[in-house]
């Protein structure tokens, strides 16, 4: 490197030039323009150079110089840092320079010279622009653009391959010298690694580079500016390397025998040993392939490899059985990996085997099902029948007894029994309401003490119900037809189909016809499973008939042959000029009514009115045994009766009086009778009106009841009219204590008005007055 004085001085002799010459092509030009007798400014300067980093301050930088200085002119700068950085001596134009200046943050600075008057301060020339650059010394080292790098490569690689690439960049000025020029050198792992000086890259030195010796490599590169000068400046930076792996070593096992015991009911698909290689690649790149070599037990068992542990798995691939198969199985195991490129490999391929022994262990089992499942099937019309049984064995040698029972108990099947010897036992089956009875059974061990023991076993049991033709056809809907009064003969008014709860198998046919002598309408079969209503005598009156029954017989065609009779209601309404139907009648019934739904409903009004016929000879029978006493005076009635006021305020006081009997007769319930007594009721039992809160229709009911029956009380008692209370405004309707002897009232007529009103004649008549003592 050149001593910055020397430098100095060459700069310094530069300028000395430069302004020499300036200033003779200067004067120069001042003699031509004095000879042609015209004045022009004459600056003889455009350019000044200065180096960077001088320390030396104020220091000179250059001269400005004008052919038109005067006494009384002086030197002024303007521009960029003019009179900061830069200042110029007013009378001789040097210019220095007061802080030191850095190439790299600012490489020129452009400024202007003016030459003015000193009393006037008015420019005695045009200013002129001038540069100041910078001369770049080298002052900067090379910098890595990156702090480190890192890099990889496969093991085993060859020579020349390019591993990662490294940057460094030098801010100095590359015209100068070779400042910015950098070149490239390792200074640790030239071992195995080399670089291009130039361009940066780095690559393989060596073809043995085995990641299982070592993984990663530290590489410092050096970064040097000015290469073939004295000094310069230099960085360095660290490179990681990394050596990725490839398939390049062998397994092994690492020991000769491997012994594995497993119990006998170990389940297929589950691990019976783990038997170890040695690998050291990477689990990717573990590639183990097992052989049976001898032992041939390819059938019971196989090997999968687990990379990620270096074992190879033995999984059982069959039941094993300790009563019928080997007790001990032997086998060798020869591991390799076919997928190593042995132009690589550290080695030969060598051949690792080893031996496995299974020792088979006996366990107690429970009963094993002669079938995984039962399936019986059964025509729904047989009952009470064994329709079959389920049998399981003990697989052990003892041979235990097994016995059966159902293995659910909360979802038992009624109509199924299980015995304990395993016969299926059928009730009564009916495939309309469950096609399938699905159970499970369970066989259990009997130890020697006749206990149940521990084991045990459970099987599924399907029982298909067949279908049997025990089912009539019937409308496939509810159909509601209706016709106009003017119908026209001949017209299909519907078209109708039927179904059957019975399996609708394949060729099931239905026929169809008129159960009565057909006269406004007619069936006819369509022989495709459905029928036509079709008009026969039209010109209906809707004032004679509103609505025609019309009962269709529907068959099917299985074995035995079943029918059923549907009545289909036909609804005649009025109709407009354009057919369309304007009033039709609310149909009464049902539009179809099957036979058998007839016969319940008239059987079950039978039973009622047998029930009803029993009672009320009963009833009979019991009043002529005990005849009612009529006559009774007030006190005994004022007995047997509820004191008329003892419910308190009328209506709205229910507290005294217990209206439940009133109730029971509104609610049309009977009240029960906890013993029957010696003579009949006091009061008439009546049904309930069909309107609740009807008192007239109620009062009317009972009314007619008492006036059928002489044997009753009369109608006229507290049971009926205590409804009302002293608050109520109608006050008492009770004709109880109306017989007082400042009455108004002539009771005698009661004796005039026939034989429902002599109870009422005898209690409050004049002339019977004196047999009731007041």
């Amino acid at each position: 490197m050149m001593k910055l004085p020397l430098l100095h001085l060459l700069v310094s002799i530069n300028i000395f030039l430069h302004v020499v010459l300036s200033t003779n092509n200067g004067a120069h030009q001042l003699g031509q323009l004095e000879s042609k007798q015209r004045v022009k400014r004459a600056w003889v300067w455009n350019q000044i150079t200065t180096l960077e980093e001088q320390t030396n301050i104020p220091y000179l930088i250059g001269t400005l110089h004008s052919t038109k200085l005067r006494d009384n002119a002086k030197y002024v700068l303007q521009g960029e840092f003019a009179n900061t950085l830069f200042k110029v001596k007013e009378n001789t134009g040097d210019i220095y320079g007061y802080e030191k200046l850095d190439r790299e943050e600012k490489a020129q600075y452009n400024l202007t010279a003016l030459l003015v008057d000193m009393n006037t301060l008015k420019t005695l020339e045009p200013p002129e622009m001038f540069s100041i650059r910078l001369i770049d010394i080298n002052d900067n080292a090379p910098a890595f653009t990156q702090e480190s790098y890192n890099g990889s490569v496969p093991e085993m690689s060859a020579t020349d391959v390019l591993v990662t690439t490294v940057t460094a960049v030098d801010p100095d000025d590359p015209t100068v010298a070779g400042h910015a020029k950098v070149t490239y050198k390792i200074l640790q792992g030239y071992e195995h690694f080399k670089i291009n000086e130039i361009t940066g890259e780095i690559l393989t030195l060596s073809s043995y580079l085995d990641r299982e010796t070592k993984a990663s490599y530290e590489v410092i590169v050096q970064a040097k500016d000015s290469p073939g000068l004295t000094g310069g400046f230099s960085s360095s930076a660290t490179v990681t390397i990394h050596l990725t792996d490839i398939n390049d070593n062998f397994p092994t096992f690492t020991k000769k025998q491997y012994t594995f015991d497993v119990h006998e009911d170990l389940r297929v698909g589950e691990v019976v040993g783990r038997i170890l290689v040695e690998d050291i690649d990477e689990p990717q790149n573990r590639l183990a392939k097992y052989t049976f070599m001898k032992g041939r037990y390819e059938q019971w068992f196989q090997i999968k490899s687990n990379p990620q542990t270096n074992e190879g798995i033995i999984i059982l691939k069959k039941p094993l059985d300790y009563e019928s198969s080997d007790k001990v199985f032997r086998m060798s195991i020869e591991v390799t990996d076919p997928s190593i490129d042995l132009r690589v490999a550290k080695q030969q391929r060598p051949s690792s085997t080893t031996e496995v022994v299974v020792n088979v262990l006996d366990v107690d089992e429970p009963p094993e099902f002669s079938q995984p499942f039962y399936l019986f099937k059964v025509k729904e019309d047989e009952k009470n029948k064994n329709i079959g049984f389920v049998l399981a064995t003990d697989p052990d040698s003892p041979k235990r007894a097994v016995r059966y029972r159902y293995s659910d108990k909360s979802g038992k099947d009624d109509s199924v029994i299980v015995t304990i010897s395993g016969s299926i036992h059928i009730k009564s089956l009916d495939r309309e309401t469950r096609a399938w009875h699905n159970i499970t059974v369970t066989a259990e061990e009997i130890g020697k003490d006749k206990r149940i023991t521990m084991k045990s076993s459970s099987v599924s049991v399907y029982i298909q119900v067949l279908d049997v033709n025990d089912n009539a056809p019937e409308f496939a809907e509810p159909y509601a037809p209706r016709v106009c009064e003017n119908t026209a003969n001949n017209l299909a008014i519907l078209t109708i189909s039927a179904t059957d709860k019975d399996e609708m198998v394949p060729g099931t046919k239905f026929t169809y016809y008129s159960a009565e002598k057909e006269t406004n309408f007619t069936v006819v079969d369509n022989h495709d499973n459905t029928a036509s209503i079709v008009v026969k005598n039209g010109a209906f009156n809707r004032d004679v008939t509103k609505f025609y029954y019309l009962p269709i017989v529907i068959s099917d065609n299985g074995v035995p042959s079943l029918s059923s009779t549907n009545t289909l209601t036909i609804n005649v309404c009025k109709c407009n000029e354009e057919g369309e139907f304007t009033f039709c009648e609310e149909a009464q019934k049902y539009a179809a009514v099957s036979a058998s739904t007839i016969i319940i409903i008239l059987c079950s009004l039978a039973l009622i009115l047998l029930i009803v016929l029993a009672s009320f000879l009963i009833l009979r029978r019991m009043r002529s045994h005990h005849p009612m006493i009529l006559v009774k005076n007030p006190a005994e009635i004022h007995e047997q009766l509820v004191t008329y006021d003892e419910e308190g305020g009328g209506e709205m006081d229910t507290n005294g009086y217990d209206v439940s009997v009133l109730n029971s007769v509104r609610r049309n319930v009977l009240r029960s009778k906890p013993d029957m007594e010696a003579y009949p009721s006091l009061y008439a039992q009546v049904q309930k009106p069909a309107r609740n809160g009807d008192m007239f229709s109620m009062i009317e009911a009972k009314k007619e009841d008492a006036d059928n029956d002489g044997e009753c009380l009369p109608y006229d008692t507290l049971h009926i009219f205590g409804y009302e209370g002293s608050e109520s405004i109608v006050e008492s309707l009770s004709s109880l204590e109306s017989g007082s002897s400042d009455s108004e009232i002539d009771y005698d007529v009661l004796n005039d008005w026939g034989p429902r009103f002599k109870m009422l004649a005898d209690l409050y008549g004049l002339e019977h007055l004196e047999d009731f003592p007041y």
